[in-house]
């Protein structure tokens, strides 16, 4: 009978004395593998959707723009801007048959505003995003997305 209870408190003790230090280091050191495995991966769909979503607003943008032009005759001009989608315009040529054609003007994913430019550069108008680095050119997650695209 002394046996069972002296086994019964070592058991008890061992259970109170938690994990032992290597248990722990294995645990982290699975814990880092799999981060160091997956993070990467993760970090590039987001670059990845951001330019998706930017590529989904300037055809959106774009398909307001053809709207507007064949209602009013012409596209917004460089003074009305994008807004010109949103509310009716006060100054330079001011449309007949203005509506709005877009609720409220998008962000491009990484907050800024999206650039109209008409004349265009590389169309009769342009709408862009400057990407990651809200800068003109660059590549990868900083490269331009456009309308002409």
């Amino acid at each position: 009978m002394r046996f069972f209870s002296s086994l019964r408190r070592l058991g008890r003790l061992r259970r109170a004395a938690g994990f032992t230090l290597i248990e722990l280091m294995v645990v982290l050191v699975i814990i880092g593998v799999l981060a160091a495995l997956i993070v990467p991966n993760v970090l590039d769909r987001a670059d990845d959707a951001r330019s998706t979503a930017a590529r989904t607003d300037v055809a959106n943008i774009m398909q307001a723009l053809k709207l507007y032009r064949l209602d009013n005759q012409r596209y917004p001009s460089a003074e009305q801007g994008l807004q010109a989608l949103v509310a009716k315009p006060s100054a330079g040529p001011i449309p007949g048959n203005w509506r709005p054609y877009l609720e409220k003007l998008p962000a491009d994913p990484w907050g800024r505003p999206y650039q109209y430019l008409n004349p265009g550069i590389k169309g009769e108008v342009d709408v862009m995003s400057f990407g990651a680095d809200g800068q003109s050119g660059g590549e990868g997650k900083d490269a331009d997305i456009g309308s002409w695209q």
